[in-house]
């Protein structure tokens, strides 16, 4: 019996990320816990069978980006005392702190398919447009973070611009907020290669990295310290989310104005 081209995608990204998944269990150096491993495989199975390979070669690319940007300056990080936990080997939570929001924007377009309405079609085009930032946004957290900590010559606490040791909640540098931009652009630039997004949704991702990567350094200088459930997964969780909803904001007023000038 013929496999339907419905579940081609599924089977595809089923075999593709078992093959992965194997492949990262047997390397001697671990970018994954075991049980992020599996995470990692579920996501990557559930993003390939509802965005196709242009979802998935996004996240892979911020997965590899981000995995690399944390082992810049470990010696110095780790010297210092602010390094990632497991050497930088992602967990389950972090697997998902970086990935829910993507992930529900996939399984949204993905339950929108088949509909063929115009207002469908356009939330289908904000909701990609919301995916693609939120992975942008994330790494440009993670860029900025790193080299800030390895790099960042004076760090400042975002709340009131007083010095602070690199790896303080809340601090931002100069170095680290130019690496973040590059890694917005980065993650933005490639979801119009593979034709997620318009040309002119790469600045407006960027834009929405830039606004919710600020306000993460201001949730983590003000609340992150007065609630233990807003750890830095949950916090990973409202930046992602905060970076779409920005664009998804950006946008709409951009094609609003446009509409009204036309």
């Amino acid at each position: 019996m013929p496999i339907s081209s419905e579940w081609m995608p599924w089977l595809v990204g089923l075999g593709l990320n078992s093959l992965l998944a194997a492949i990262a269990w047997v390397l001697p150096k671990k970018l994954l816990t075991p049980a992020g491993i599996f995470h990692a495989w579920a996501l990557g199975v559930i993003l390939f069978g509802t965005l196709g390979w242009r979802g998935y070669v996004v996240m892979v690319v911020y997965f590899l980006v981000g995995s690399a940007v944390t082992r810049i300056g470990k010696q110095r990080k780790e010297e210092a005392g602010i390094a990632e936990k497991r050497s930088g080997a992602r967990g389950p939570e972090n697997v998902w702190g970086s990935a829910l929001t993507a992930t529900l924007c996939a399984l949204s377009i993905y339950a929108l398919g088949s509909a063929g309405t115009a207002t469908t079609k356009v939330i289908i085009v904000l909701l990609a447009l919301g995916y693609v930032a939120s992975i942008a946004t994330k790494l440009a957290d993670t860029t900025a973070t790193e080299i800030g900590k390895a790099y960042g010559r004076r760090t400042f606490l975002i709340t009131n611009f007083q010095p602070v040791p690199a790896g303080t909640e809340g601090a931002v540098s100069l170095e680290g907020t130019l690496a973040g931009l590059l890694g917005a652009a980065l993650i933005a630039t490639l979801g119009w290669a593979v034709r997620l997004i318009a040309p002119i949704e790469i600045p407006m991702c960027i834009a929405a990295a830039f606004i919710a990567t600020n306000l993460e350094s201001l949730i983590g200088a003000t609340l992150q310290s007065k609630y233990r459930w807003l750890t830095n997964e949950m916090v990973n969780i409202v930046n992602t989310f905060l970076g779409a909803i920005a664009a998804v904001a950006i946008a709409g007023a951009y094609y609003f104005l446009a509409h009204q000038l036309a």
